[in-house]
């Protein structure tokens, strides 16, 4: 998939005749374009909050850059998946990219305690935390794989939709649920007494269609996106997770802008900081317009109670045993 405004060729060739130690393209001085040019992968369309954060990003950069510094934005996966475009970056290949916190603790497995079960209270909670103290130690704690944290994305809150309706946690025991491919959110699954299957993401409405599963679980704008309300319409606002988003640069990426200019690397990461902003202000709107359309249509909404909740907190406190050796990081979360 090309770049915007420019063509993956002409981003090759660009590149390779820039006055960063390229020589024989011809008589540089008539060259009046970028300086550095650097991919950013998105697997989103362009109209995804994620995207549009993106490209605020990229057009941060050239600004404060004076245009010496230019980023295509690679949108819809052109780049790949995204866990070849981690592996990619710690190699230098690709510059930029927004990847799921479950991709990355795959590799380092410290971050999985950040997608724990109602960990957080509410969304004011989980920013409290991520842009704080701690979540800057997370950030730290990429250079182990080669990569830049440069800020958090959204990525809504995930509740459960079924075929059937569904109101208490009793409700859901023995109902078989379609979950990511994660061991914690299988663990989740089976302490809430239903049954975790794996299926891939575009099988998942033919699944609910042909009742090979009872329902699963996502946010307001994939359960829209998706179509999944015409066929699992109740909707259980449990607000079970919040997994938040990375954007990310690669160390070699930094080390060019820092060769380019000293001040570059701590520019991008003000701009990846502002950029993250945006993305949370688009998302919020994206969520509350799906949430309105699904009502709209018909989707039957419980919310829980605070008792309800309570259980449901209760009952995956034995998932929270696995990361005993992380319970000071935990009471600091909680009391956030």
């Amino acid at each position: 998939m090309s770049g915007r405004r420019i063509s993956r060729r002409s981003v090759l060739a660009l590149a390779a005749c820039t006055a960063l130690g390229a020589v024989g393209c011809g008589r540089a001085e008539e060259y009046t374009g970028p300086e550095l040019i650097l991919r950013y992968a998105e697997n989103q369309p362009e109209d995804y909050p994620t995207t549009q954060a993106a490209l605020a990003f990229a057009d941060l950069v050239a600004q404060r850059t004076e245009g010496r510094v230019k980023v295509v934005v690679y949108s819809g996966g052109g780049l790949g998946a995204e866990q070849s475009v981690i592996e990619q970056m710690q190699y230098g290949g690709i510059d930029f990219a927004r990847v799921s916190l479950s991709q990355l603790a795959e590799q380092l497995p410290t971050l999985s305690v950040l997608q724990l079960p109602f960990l957080y209270t509410d969304a004011p909670q989980m920013w409290r935390v991520l842009d704080g103290e701690i979540g800057d130690g997370f950030l730290s704690s990429l250079d182990a794989m080669d990569l830049v944290g440069l800020s958090w994305f959204d990525a809504g809150v995930r509740s459960f939709y079924t075929r059937e309706k569904v109101e208490t946690l009793a409700d859901l025991v023995g109902l078989t649920l379609r979950v990511q491919e994660s061991d914690l959110m299988s663990e989740m699954i089976q302490d809430l007494g239903a049954q975790p299957v794996q299926v891939v993401y575009s099988r998942v409405y033919a699944a609910l269609h042909n009742a090979e599963i009872d329902g699963a679980e996502n946010n307001w704008p994939s359960y829209e996106a998706m179509g999944h309300y015409e066929v699992a319409p109740y909707f259980l606002e449990d607000e079970h997770t919040r997994v938040p988003e990375l954007q990310l640069a690669s160390e070699a990426a930094m080390e060019k802008l820092a060769k380019l200019d000293e001040s570059f690397p701590d520019i991008v990461r003000t701009c990846g900081k502002e950029s993250a902003l945006t993305e949370r202000r688009l998302w919020a709107e994206r969520e509350a317009s799906a949430e309105a359309h699904m009502r709209a249509w018909g989707v039957e909404v419980t919310t829980l109670s605070a008792a309800e909740k309570a259980r449901f907190r209760a009952a995956v406190e034995p998932l929270y045993a696995r990361f005993g050796e992380q319970n000071g990081l935990l009471q600091r979360i909680r009391e956030s």
